[in-house]
């Protein structure tokens, strides 16, 4: 099953957080991050990534949203 993985812009602060945690999976782009790939495999570093961004940009689903999880 694959996931899809969203930055909304709006929100991010470009801290880097994701790309630390996910280099493979994030990637900072100018004043804002972004995924590599917005469909990846399934990957629990990604919802890694998207519990520690301190702007809660990121979201994963698999249909539903998987990530930040509660």
């Amino acid at each position: 099953m694959t996931w899809n993985v969203e930055i909304d812009p709006r929100q991010c602060i470009a801290s880097g957080s994701c790309a630390a945690v996910a280099p493979d999976l994030f990637v900072l782009d100018g004043s804002h991050a972004r995924p590599r790939q917005e469909r990846i495999e399934e990957d629990e570093r990604a919802l890694d990534a998207a519990e520690v961004c301190p702007a809660l940009a990121i979201t994963v689903r698999n249909g539903a949203v998987i990530g930040p999880r509660p």
